[in-house]
C-alpha cells in the first residue's frame, strides 16, 4: 500500500505491505455541518459558559486579541472577520482593537508573517504586534511560584479575548484556552517555571486535571482575566471543522472533549516500527516543533522499536537553549539526568527527545545535515523509503507498522497499557 506523508509543503511517499501494517492512525469520522469562516460565525452567535461578546465590550475600552504566532496552524484570517463583525456590532473602533501574535519563547516574526496571519482585513483596519517578554507587567505569583508577568498592551488592556486551535500538548494536556497568556505572552522566566512541572507523571497528553502544568497555567490567566476565548479545531487538511467561543474555560473544555472524539486513537498493541509525520508546514519547520509528532508517537512504539520521525526542519532545530543542550549532550541519558536537576526552557524538549530515545531508535527524515543528525544520536535518512527500508533490515522484513501521518494531532492510547 502506497501512502504520502506531510513534509514542508510537499509530501514523502512510502510502500507498506498490508500484511505489516497494524493501523493507519487517522482522525475519526465527524459530522461536519460548517466549516471555516462560517463556523465561528456559528460559535459567536453560540457562546459556551458566556454572554455574546457584543455584550461583554464595551465602546471606548481598549481590546486586546491575542493569537498563536507561525509556529502554530491557527488560521487566524478565518477568524478574525467575524471577531471583528462581533465587535464593530458592539460600537467598538478600530483604533481601539490589537491584535497580538503571541510569540511566547519563539522568535520574532517578519511583517510578511504577521500579514500573512492576520489576514488582508485586520491588518488593514487595526494595529498588529509580536508580543515582548522585555516589556511585560507583573501581577503577581502563583501558587506553585510562577511569575505572571504578562505582555504590557495585553495587561493593561479593558478586555483581552484569546484565539487559539485546540489539540493535544504533550505536558499542558491540550492546547488552547488559556495557554494563550501562559506561554503566549509571558515572559521566558515565567515559562521555564511553568514548564519545569513537565517532569511529572500527571503532565501529559490528553489530560486536564490534576495536571499541574495546565492548572498553574489557569491559575496564571485568572489573575490576568480572559474575557472571552474563540478556540478552534482542525482536520488534517487544516480546516476549522468545529470552532467553541465562549468562557475560557468552558468553552475550552467542551472543544477538548470534541477534540477526542476526533483524535483519541486506541490501539490494541504498540508496533515495531512506528512512522510518524508532523503533517508537514508550517509544523515541521523546525526540530523544536516536529518535537510534538515524536512524544506522540512513543505511545504507539515497543521498547526496543523505531520511530521514523518526518520533519522539513528546514529551519534546523528551531531555539537556542534546545540547540545547546543537544549539540553538547554526551550521551541522551545525560539529557535526562540534566533536566532533572537544571530544568531549563528549551532544554525541556531536547530531555523529552531523550527520553523517547531511552526506549527506542529515532530515524530522523528531515533536510538537515546527516552528520549533525547523527551528533543528535539519531539516524538520518532523506526519504521515508529509505528509512524504513533500513528500519526492516534491523527489525525483520515483517516488522508490524504504525502510521501516524497527522503525528502532532492524534494520541494514541494503548488500551492493554496505560500510557
Amino acid at each position: 500500500m502506497r501512502f504520502e506523508l506531510g513534509f514542508g509543503k510537499g509530501v514523502q511517499p512510502v510502500e507498506i505491505d498490508e500484511s505489516c501494517l497494524l493501523d493507519v492512525l487517522l482522525p475519526n469520522p465527524v459530522t461536519k455541518a460548517l466549516t471555516g469562516e462560517a463556523e465561528v460565525r456559528r460559535a459567536l452567535a453560540e457562546p459556551i459558559g458566556a454572554p455574546l461578546l457584543r455584550e461583554i465590550v464595551k465602546p471606548g475600552e481598549k481590546i486586546a486579541i491575542i493569537t498563536s504566532d507561525i509556529t502554530r496552524p491557527v488560521p487566524t484570517w478565518k477568524i478574525m472577520p467575524a471577531l471583528l463583525d462581533e465587535l464593530y456590532a458592539a460600537g467598538c473602533k478600530a483604533e481601539d482593537l490589537l491584535l497580538v501574535f503571541a510569540l511566547g519563547s519563539h522568535r520574532a516574526q517578519s511583517v510578511e508573517e504577521q500579514r500573512h496571519l492576520a489576514g488582508e482585513r485586520a491588518w488593514a483596519e487595526i494595529r498588529c504586534v509580536d508580543s515582548d517578554g522585555r516589556d511585560c507587567v507583573h501581577l503577581g505569583v502563583t501558587k506553585n511560584g510562577t511569575p505572571v508577568d504578562i505582555f504590557r498592551p495585553v495587561a493593561e488592556a479593558d478586555k483581552v479575548i484569546c484565539i487559539g486551535n485546540i489539540e493535544y500538548h504533550y505536558f499542558a494536556g491540550y492546547s488552547g484556552g488559556a495557554k494563550a497568556v501562559m506561554p503566549g505572552v509571558s515572559t521566558r522566566e515565567a515559562i521555564q517555571a511553568n514548564h519545569s512541572r513537565m517532569v511529572k507523571p500527571e503532565a501529559c497528553a490528553g489530560r486536564l486535571e490534576g495536571n499541574p502544568v495546565r492548572e498553574d497555567i489557569e491559575e496564571a490567566a485568572s489573575m490576568l482575566g480572559i474575557d472571552f476565548i474563540v478556540n478552534v479545531v482542525l482536520d488534517e487538511h487544516k480546516e476549522i471543522i468545529r470552532a467553541f467561543a465562549g468562557d475560557v474555560t468552558k468553552a475550552h473544555r467542551a472543544g477538548c472533549a470534541f477534540l477526542d472524539t476526533l483524535y483519541s486513537k486506541p490501539i490494541d498493541r504498540r508496533a515495531d516500527i512506528v512512522i510518524v509525520s508532523q503533517g508537514g508546514a508550517p509544523k515541521d519547520l523546525n526540530l523544536y516543533q516536529t518535537q510534538k509528532a515524536l512524544d506522540n508517537a512513543k505511545h504507539a512504539v515497543r521498547d526496543g522499536g523505531i520511530i521514523i520521525l518526518v520533519g522539513s526542519c528546514r529551519e534546523g532545530l528551531g531555539e537556542k537553549t534546545f540547540e545547546q543542550w543537544l549539540t553538547s549532550a554526551p550521551s541522551p541519558h545525560s539529557l535526562v539526568e540534566r533536566i532533572e536537576r537544571e530544568f531549563k526552557l528549551g532544554g525541556h524538549k531536547a530531555a523529552a527527545i531523550a527520553m523517547v530515545q531511552e526506549r527506542a531508535d529515532i530515524y530522523l527524515v528531515s533536510e538537515m545535515d546527516p552528520d549533525f543528525v547523527r551528533s543528535l544520536f539519531m539516524a538520518p535518512f532523506a526519504s521515508v523509503e529509505k528509512a524504513y527500508a533500513a528500519a526492516k533490515e534491523k527489525l525483520g522484513e515483517y516488522a508490524a507498522v504504525i502510521l501516524m501521518p497527522y503525528g502532532g494531532s492524534t494520541l494514541p492510547k494503548d488500551t492493554a497499557t496505560s500510557i
